[in-house]
């Protein structure tokens, strides 16, 4: 039996032409009509994302895209969304028609091995039409499924064994493997986590990095002390042993590293986050941008999730406080949220991201690379924090050697 990535969730793009049966396959999957389906070219006109679980792999994003070969009156808008995607898509679901292969699948395919997206073709067969060799020719070039049964109910569970399967086989060792345990812990050792409580903590529960990092902890079979910040000091003079590390909350950096010894190693849930999703010499390496910054420039915050912003934010008003107040003037900021970055990219000196605890690796590989690839230097949350309380050589001396 095959397992499933932990705290993890994978983005499955679903590509073709228009009126192909991209919505129909997408309801089928989810056993439900989120995507509207119409005989009606275009009628997918923007793209649909639907949450879900499947089985032996975990949490999914389905994300249902209008056609590539759109030609209505929104086209060019919609057109921009689907390609959107392909910077998204962990793996990759290309619906066909039976003995249809155009300019506009072999795009897709382009696009998809441009991006390194893992992907299989549906042929989406529910007339039962005999397949022509030529057409068979050209499919078996890559991993493909044909179905004669998208609308039948009854054969449900043995579609979405067969299409899990394939997605399982598909997802990368990359997103699989890579674990926020990496460097930091191993079997049987102990950290202490230290969470604040403050504005920005929501009532009653933990943030998702924090869980994240508690589950990760207790799959590797080590044991995690979490405590709040004002406690610190009293959990470490309680324990018998110094923890094998300490992972703080980004905003507790300078508080932190005073109570904690120097032979202790320690770092925060942010700078583990780039050091999993992302390229953490790289954005260690945008730091330096900081101290280049002059009053002209703007800074991006890039989130890759909407949140409510409480008066406390970290990103919204935080960061942009304690940079304005370690440069000695005031600077400009923007703010994006969601998959998609400003098309003026290029006016910004730098991006600051969240830690990406929403999306995938693949996904923020890839923002990372937009932005460098438009001369914009990343740097996330934890990694501003960590410089300006001077901290940045220890909290990233577990990954940076």
């Amino acid at each position: 039996m095959f397992s499933a990535p932990k705290s993890v969730t994978i983005h499955i793009g679903i590509f073709g032409r228009t009126n192909v049966g991209k919505s129909t396959v997408i309801n089928y999957i989810t056993g439900q009509n989120i995507s509207i389906v119409s005989k009606v070219a275009g009628t997918t006109t923007d793209t649909v994302s639907k949450n879900m679980e499947l089985s032996y792999v975990g949490p999914v994003t389905l994300i249902d895209t209008a056609g590539i070969d759109d030609i209505s009156e929104l086209s060019q808008q919609r057109k921009e969304k689907t390609y959107k995607i392909f910077s998204v898509a962990d793996v990759a679901v290309v619906i066909v028609e039976p003995n249809i292969w155009t300019a506009n699948e072999t795009n897709i395919i382009e696009q998809l091995n441009k991006n390194e997206i893992p992907f299989f073709v549906i042929v989406n067969n529910y007339k039962k039409i005999k397949l022509a060799d030529d057409f068979l020719s050209e499919i078996k070039k890559y991993k493909y499924q044909v179905y004669d049964f998208i609308t039948d109910n009854n054969r449900r569970n043995e579609f979405l064994t067969d299409f899990t399967k394939t997605i399982h086989e598909l997802i990368s060792a990359d997103i699989e493997e890579k674990k926020l345990t990496d460097n930091i812990i191993k079997s049987f050792q102990t950290a202490i986590l230290v969470v604040p409580v403050d504005l920005g903590a929501p009532k009653g529960r933990l943030i998702l990095p924090q869980v994240q990092m508690i589950r990760s902890i207790l799959d590797e079979d080590a044991m995690a002390y979490v405590v709040k910040n004002t406690e610190l000091k009293k959990c470490l003079d309680n324990l018998k042993n110094p923890p094998d590390i300490v992972i703080c909350d980004s905003q507790v950096i300078n508080e932190v590293s005073k109570i904690v010894d120097e032979k202790i190693p320690l770092t925060t849930f942010s700078i583990i986050f780039s050091a999993n999703k992302s390229d953490i010499v790289e954005m260690a390496k945008a730091t330096e941008k900081i101290k280049t910054l002059k009053p002209s420039d703007k800074i991006l915050i890039a989130e890759a999730c909407s949140h409510h912003a409480s008066k406390d934010d970290i990103g919204r008003v935080k960061i942009p406080k304690f940079l304005s107040k370690y440069l000695g003037f005031d600077i400009k900021f923007d703010v994006c949220a969601g998959i998609e970055y400003p098309k003026n990219i290029k006016d910004y000196a730098l991006i600051i991201h969240c830690g990406a605890c929403m999306i995938g690796r693949k996904q923020m590989m890839s923002r990372l690379k937009f932005a460098l690839e438009n001369g914009v230097p990343v740097v996330n949350y934890g990694m501003v924090l960590s410089f300006l309380n001077n901290s940045l050589s220890r909290t990233t001396k577990p990954f940076i050697y």
